[in-house]
């Protein structure tokens, strides 16, 4: 199966569960598919925002991202301008990561093409599935900026393109695998 790896010594269901922060991405949101262009923008963001930073940082930032970032809305981020990089660079709601913030709008502007070019992101995604990481970061880091390893792997897992996000004796996984997520699926 495409992006099956050896187990993470640390898993996130060990310790997410009943934590305020953690518990419910972990239990609602990671591994489970996706297929709203918002949400997948949103994700994707957050993956950029969280690299060489804890999930807990990006978790407790995330409202503040969604304000700021008028719930990445593609259309709208896409269109920021240099008022509004001035405005998240001074926002203390969010990651005020000049290289992280760029490349969330320039991502932005690149996923118009995409849905120009291939209906939706998530027509995009699932077009070029099924891949093995390595294939997945190359084409992720060809058509989009601040892309790396880990960013393409979490994000992937986190739709439900990866498998790796729960392990099977989690509530969650049963959860997860009835809505026969892609990477089961082999879609």
């Amino acid at each position: 199966m495409p992006g099956e790896e050896s187990p993470p010594a640390n898993w996130y269901c060990d310790v997410a569960p009943g934590h305020p922060w953690h518990g419910p991405y972990h239990d609602r949101e990671y591994g489970f598919p996706v297929a709203d262009d918002r949400v997948l923008f949103e994700r994707l963001s957050l993956e950029i925002f969280q690299a060489g930073l804890s999930w807990l940082t990006v978790l407790k930032k995330r409202q503040g991202l969604n304000a700021a970032f008028r719930d990445f809305d593609i259309d709208t981020v896409a269109a920021f301008g240099e008022t509004d990089r001035l405005r998240l660079l001074a926002d203390a709601a969010i990651i005020r990561n000049r290289l992280k913030i760029d490349a969330v709008i320039a991502n932005a502007r690149v996923l118009l093409g995409i849905r120009r070019d291939s209906g939706s992101f998530d027509a995009w995604i699932a077009a070029h599935h099924p891949r093995e990481l390595p294939e997945w970061v190359r084409l992720f880091k060809s058509r989009f900026r601040f892309m790396g390893g880990e960013i393409v792997n979490e994000f992937l897992m986190s739709i439900g393109y990866l498998p790796g996000a729960h392990r099977p004796d989690c509530p969650v996984y049963s959860d997860i695998s009835s809505r026969c997520p892609p990477w089961m699926a082999g879609r």
